[in-house]
């Protein structure tokens, strides 16, 4: 009798540890610097919207957030780092449509899979690629461009970040849809894209906009459409690809935090909750906004139903494409 008392004692006393953990851990979380992955080089859209949710993340709940660039492969370098990192909360990254979306269904052999081997955490952004030229370029509208690719067919030039990006595709599916064919030069980030298009060396940079953004500003580079539905808030007298004749063009990028598949979701509702505060921020809106993006927030929920509806519809429109990336 007494035994069976004490194991009746033993189970009272472990429910409320059992329920109070997941909380305990939240509360306990971060006990040490988070590491934010950046899968592009410095300078580029990607890098900006990183650091600033680093940054507000750090200054506003006095925690330590690292950001850590790691390039290359068109961003899938720094997303398969993510998916290998220990499920702790402790190694999260900012991924976009780029190497979520469209990498899987371009690479041959890519280690990850971003539905199965990561977890959505919180959507930051969106963004319109912009398609943009020298300021003092022979090419003062869209029409221009497709006026001389028409002439001249393979000779006119246009950059990227990479090689199976978002915005390397917007080029080609304007091509398709403008019926020309105008050359892919492909870099490694924005940054190296945006030098040679300052200095002539390419005709044409396909830019998400928040990484032409300062330039633009600057009147070093004019942007001659947008690629979403509908118009730029921070570009609201650049004319959309659709305005200008090519019916249904939409092609935009997202930006977002993901970190390992199996870290505990009370790590993850926590991350979710801090950055939706900081994305509801006046502040925050006018920061996001000023670099060429639209702020906005979603449960972890919402964000993965995101990431999956777009990995399947890139599935077809990188088929479509033909493009392949050994």
């Amino acid at each position: 009798m007494i035994r069976r008392h004490l194991g009746t004692l033993a189970i009272a006393l472990a429910l409320p540890l059992a329920f109070t953990a997941p909380l305990a851990h939240a509360q306990a979380y971060p006990a040490k610097p988070i590491r934010m992955i950046v899968p592009f080089p410095p300078g580029g859209g990607t890098d900006i919207l990183a650091r600033l949710v680093a940054q507000k993340l750090t200054e506003t709940n006095h925690w330590t957030v690292v950001p850590d660039n790691r390039a290359g492969a068109g961003g899938t370098i720094g997303i398969a780092e993510a998916a290998r990192a220990a499920p702790t909360g402790y190694d999260i990254v900012m991924g976009q449509k780029d190497n979520m979306v469209v990498a899987p269904w371009l690479y041959k052999n890519l280690s990850y899979n971003p539905v199965k081997d990561l977890t959505a955490v919180a959507h930051v952004a969106y963004t319109p690629v912009v398609i943009v030229t020298q300021a003092n370029s022979k090419f003062k509208s869209l029409d221009d461009v497709v006026k001389a690719a028409r002439a001249a067919p393979d000779t006119i030039t246009y950059g990227s970040p990479g090689n199976g990006t978002t915005i390397h595709l917007a080029g080609e599916i304007f091509n398709s849809a403008a019926k020309i064919k105008m050359r892919h030069v492909p870099y490694k980030g924005s940054n190296a894209a945006m030098m040679d298009v300052l200095a002539g060396n390419v005709d044409l940079m396909v830019s998400s906009v928040p990484s032409a953004m300062a330039q633009i500003k600057a009147g070093k580079l004019r942007p001659l459409a947008v690629t979403s539905a509908k118009r730029s808030t921070s570009l609201p007298d650049t004319p959309t690809v659709a305005e200008l004749g090519y019916k249904d063009f939409d092609v935009s990028t997202w930006y977002g935090l993901f970190v390992p598949a199996n870290t505990p979701k009370d790590v993850v509702t926590l991350l979710n909750a801090e950055v939706n505060k900081l994305l509801a921020t006046p502040e925050m809106k006018a920061a996001i906004i000023a670099q060429g993006a639209e702020p906005q927030g979603m449960t972890p929920e919402q964000f993965g139903a995101l990431l999956k509806t777009d990995y399947e519809k890139w599935k077809g429109i990188v088929q479509a494409s033909g493009a392949t990336i050994e």
